[in-house]
């Protein structure tokens, strides 16, 4: 008689959940405050409104890889990206590899879906804004 392990149902697309969305907005705050970027009590609700429209796009279209699924896989990366005025990706450098290469291979395809990102508001002066999007790859 033969015994087969039964794996839990995990659907091929299965999302992060709160890791990049809780984390999005404190991230990109921090990265406004360092930059010098405006967040006076007028434009603080822009970029609050422009930090949440961002996580929500990258929790939209983060996806879990089915092989890594399959095999169980779990990781973290942090990916520095650079945005121009109307939030095309003009430049991604991964600065910290889950080292795990199912994953470390999603992190250019996952830009991709990304592009282009929301706009920043228009108060911010830079012609280029960059920053960190970390990015956990976790079964629930």
């Amino acid at each position: 008689m033969l015994f087969r392990r039964k794996r839990p149902h995990r659907p091929a697309t299965a999302r992060a959940k709160t890791p990049i969305a809780a984390a999005m907005p404190a991230v990109l705050l921090a990265c406004c405050l360092a930059a010098g970027l405006a967040v006076e009590p007028a434009a603080a609700q822009d970029v609050k409104s422009w930090q949440s429209a961002l996580a929500k796009k990258i929790a939209a279209k983060h996806v879990y890889p089915r092989s890594a699924l399959m095999r169980e896989i779990e990781g973290s990366a942090k990916v520095k990206v650079t945005i121009d005025r109307s939030g095309a990706i003009q430049n991604f450098e991964v600065v910290e590899a889950t080292g795990q290469k199912i994953l470390d291979n999603a992190i250019p395809k996952m830009m991709k879906r990304l592009d282009p990102l929301p706009a920043p508001p228009g108060d911010m002066d830079d012609s280029r804004l960059t920053f960190i999007i970390p990015i956990s790859w976790r079964l629930n």
